[in-house]
């Protein structure tokens, strides 16, 4: 398996710390508000790579954090007479909602910063005492050129970050590019007694303690948006190998962004689409896909049209479960004979296919182009006369290689008979209201899905064409 990792530019062999087990810390939510589509691609991205990990065996610690004290999260808070803690409370509920809506995995752990104020006081002060932070006033500042190796991950040396970052001007740092890991504490915010009078941590600093103290000094895999690059994950690895001496993660990956419009999608752009809302919509099935079309280190446009697009092409890949599925009850032969078993050898090529390409970086891309391969070779090959060992078999293909992309995983009996009984009745309605246009489109779009009706005296019947 090979990942490609942001820290030295290239793919790279993955070999975990310990065989069999994968250590892996992702940014998780600053919790103010709803997530949206492109927060969704992130979190969908490092499932599948988390549920991909699993499928090929490995033992994964997955921890996601929530950042429950943070700039943004006092100033709404202060704007709605709460407290930090109550609108922490709320959005990390509404997150589980839409992270479940979604279909992403619990981690093992979802930690939030403010449980783990003891140790980042502890972070801190080792800091200090290793020389590389220093307290003014209240903050604490860690000293980035004291540490040799400040730009490695986003690939730039200091002076040019120092040329292009927005930096917050205050003249009390030593210099310009130095950031906060505590902060002293300003009326009316939450904050915690330590040894330089009350403050609160920075948000850099929050992640390097948890990944910390869950998962060790080092860890097999950091990740997150591609927008972490700098400064939250260069000042992490700063700080972290400061501290510690010893690498603070051994690949670094990261997702591109979601844009519309060909603009990065974000809050501040007021440009983009809740979870919430693209899921009363859109099948879970369908917004997985639309975001795994693409590799996760490639931008991808948003669009409603391109979520139709990809609305259809799991259409088509649930018909052929559904094919599948009615197979089962139509065919009486049990067992399969001598030319299906050998004819197993080329429906698990497509298992060899999948694999080659997701231990390519996790192209869910290529990936999805194998599944469909898949699917038109069952949809020509297995018919009424195949077995039911070998109609399950191929149905279980199907199933095992979207399970990692977390799609092809609802049985379409329940959910097609009643999609279709609810199509008849506005159909039938349509005619009595004279609307032939609407009810002959019903009709045609139904055909397309190889799906006929049958106008009886007994009413409307429908059956499904191979």
């Amino acid at each position: 398996m090979k990942v490609y990792n942001t820290l030295t530019k290239q793919k790279e062999e993955f070999i975990p710390l310990t065989e069999g087990k994968v250590r892996m810390y992702v940014c998780g939510p600053t919790v103010y508000n709803l997530f949206h589509i492109g927060n969704a691609r992130t979190f969908i991205v490092f499932d599948t790579v988390r549920r991909y990990f699993e499928y090929r065996g490995y033992e994964v610690n997955f921890v996601q954090n929530f950042t429950d004290i943070d700039d943004k999260m006092i100033k709404r808070a202060q704007d709605e007479n709460t407290s930090v803690k109550e609108l922490g409370d709320r959005y990390i509920e509404e997150y589980y909602k839409d992270a479940d809506g979604l279909q992403i995995e619990r981690a093992t752990v979802n930690p939030r910063a403010t449980e783990f104020i003891n140790e980042i006081i502890s972070f801190v002060k080792d800091l200090i005492d290793k020389g590389y932070a220093y307290e003014v006033d209240g903050d604490v500042y860690f000293s980035t050129k004291r540490f040799q190796g400040y730009g490695k991950l986003s690939g730039q040396n200091i002076e040019d970050l120092q040329a292009g970052a927005r930096i917050d001007v205050d003249d009390r740092k030593k210099d310009p590019m130095d950031f906060a890991i505590w902060k002293n504490q300003k009326p009316g915010e939450p904050a915690w007694d330590c040894p330089w009078g009350k403050g609160r941590p920075g948000w850099h600093i929050e992640c390097s303690c948890m990944a910390y103290k869950l998962l060790g000094e080092t860890i097999d895999i950091h990740a997150g948006g591609s927008d972490l690059v700098f400064p939250h994950h260069e000042n992490e690895i700063a700080q972290s190998e400061a501290r510690s001496g010893k690498p603070f993660a051994k690949y670094w990956l990261h997702s591109a962004f979601v844009n519309v419009n060909n603009q990065k999608m974000s809050k501040s752009l007021n440009n983009f689409f809740t979870v919430r809302d693209i899921l009363e919509k859109y099948d879970v099935d369908v917004v997985r896909f639309f975001m795994l079309s693409a590799h996760y280190r490639t931008q991808l446009n948003f669009s409603l049209d391109l979520l139709d697009s990809a609305k259809a092409s799991m259409e088509r890949l649930y018909n052929a479960v559904a094919n599948l599925e009615n197979l089962l009850d139509e065919v009486s032969r049990e067992s399969m004979d001598e030319k299906e078993k050998q004819y197993l050898e080329i429906l698990n090529s497509y298992r060899d296919k999948y694999i080659e390409k997701m231990d390519d970086d996790f192209n869910t891309a290529d990936a999805i182009s194998v599944i469909f391969d898949l699917v038109r070779e069952i949809n020509t090959s297995v018919n009424i006369n195949s077995s039911k060992e070998l109609i399950e078999y191929a149905l279980k293909l199907i199933k095992e290689l979207g399970c990692p992309l977390g799609i092809l995983q609802k049985s379409t009996k329940g959910d097609l008979e009643k999609e279709i009984e609810e199509l008849i009745e506005s159909r039938q309605k349509a005619r009595k209201e004279k609307n032939w246009a609407l009810a002959d489109k019903i009709r045609d779009d139904l055909k397309a899905r190889n799906i006929i009706l049958e106008d009886t005296p007994q009413g409307v019947r429908w059956k499904r064409i191979q």
